[in-house]
């Protein structure tokens, strides 16, 4: 079978790891011909050229900068995705009959070469949905529905309801992803909506106490309190203003030591204040490769999800993968409309509060320094991890439709 995923994501390779890569290379390994179409920014000055791994192919095709630029420029861009995604296909890939087309969200506007591609080959098509745009902005503020900005939203909305209707499926990242969707959106049919969650190819990173201690002291940790870390993207989604009321109030704290590691647009608020008020009790590291930041996460002891409380779309973050993997619990603070807390807290691997709410914050970390309790929080993190987000899960789910026969 020949399977084509749209993605934003930028990479040369499937060997690396993530929610998409580590997906890729499940199809590959259940002898499917995978092709990929990856975007490289205009900053980084390639042009765009195919990637021949024998079974997988990667077209990286040249689009403008979407990541850390200005609102104009990332919008512009986005705006140009399709075209430049679609006349990459018919140069490219032009003989090649798709069976399956998979994409994902960010961003809503592939959805002209998705159609294409499906008119084209008769192929089935399957939205992985992992960001409700454009929602979430109106959520943070960055649209609105009514006055000048909701020229923006509408036409983003309208976008966003052309990709669900053509979808042949869309696999929802949990339950309440499921139920936003149809109640937000009546006209999708029930029956093509289903839960096809973030999930990975868990792997063991085994790091011993002596290598602990060593990794610890060289990123300057603390190596006899308890490390609860944040890794990822540090923007508005986070609600960095509460993640502050959290490292101040820490600083009382005797056992509890808070590490940052990330970047984004709200990179800079966060600097600030360790520059000026450079506290004892936590840390602020700029982004690190995947690879070292997962050695990292597998060095400390808890790990921290952040989410913006305006939030009304059910947000599920894919870090929280990283932390089960490494075997350690979690400690959720989101708005109340996510069911990553129920997960977390029904999976009894971590516990969740309501983003604002700094005292429960505060208190909740204060019982994540038991070091038994982290042990058993801990085992059922992996267990979990094991038993409900792992890539093959999300493979079955996604294949058994080419096996059904059928098209809605």
């Amino acid at each position: 079978m020949n399977v084509l995923f749209l993605t934003l994501l930028d990479f040369k390779t499937i060997k690396e790891r993530g929610i998409y890569t580590d997906l890729m290379r499940e199809f590959a390994k259940n002898d499917h011909k995978v092709f990929i179409i990856s975007p490289s920014e205009r900053r980084n000055n390639i042009p765009t050229n195919l990637i021949d791994n024998g079974e997988v192919k990667i077209l990286k095709v040249q689009i403008g900068n979407i990541q850390k630029t200005n609102l104009v420029e990332k919008g512009i861009s986005t705006l140009t995705l399709e075209s430049k995604f679609k006349k990459g296909i018919v140069k490219y890939f032009g003989n090649v009959k798709f069976d399956l087309v998979l994409y994902s969200t960010p961003p809503i506007t592939l959805q002209n070469a998705v159609k294409y591609v499906k008119e084209r080959d008769g192929a089935k098509t399957y939205l992985l949905l992992k960001d409700i745009f454009p929602q979430n902005a109106v959520d943070l503020g960055m649209l609105k529905k009514n006055g000048f900005k909701s020229l923006l939203y509408r036409y983003f909305r309208e976008k966003e309801k052309k990709l669900y209707k053509f979808s042949d499926y869309i696999g929802c990242m949990s339950e309440r992803n499921v139920e936003y969707l149809l109640n937000n959106n009546p006209y999708i049919n029930p029956n093509t909506v289903e839960i096809c969650s973030n999930s990975i190819e868990p792997e063991d990173v085994n790091i011993d106490e002596v290598k602990k201690v060593e990794l610890r002291k060289r990123y300057g940790i603390p190596i006899n309190k308890t490390i609860f870390i944040y890794g990822g993207n540090i923007g508005k989604p986070q609600g960095v203003e509460f993640i502050l009321e959290c490292l101040e109030l820490n600083e009382q704290n005797a056992e509890s030591f808070i590490l940052i590691a990330g970047s984004g647009t709200e990179y800079g608020k966060l600097k600030n204040y360790f520059d000026i008020n450079k506290p004892n009790n936590s840390k602020l590291l700029s982004h690190l490769p995947r690879e070292d930041f997962e050695v990292l996460v597998n060095s400390c002891d808890v790990g921290l999800i952040f989410l913006d409380k305006r939030f009304t779309i059910p947000n599920f973050p894919s870090r929280l993968l990283s932390y089960m993997q490494a075997s350690i619990p979690v400690l959720a603070a989101t708005d109340s409309n996510t069911d990553i807390g129920d997960i977390i807290q029904n999976g009894e691997f971590g516990y969740w509060c309501e983003s604002g709410d700094v005292e429960k914050f505060n208190n909740l970390i204060g019982q994540l320094n038991d070091k038994i309790l982290r042990k058993e929080l801990g085992v059922n993190a992996r267990r979990y991890l094991e038993e409900k987000f792992s890539v093959k899960h999300s493979y079955e789910t996604i294949i058994r439709h080419l096996h059904k026969g059928e098209r809605h």
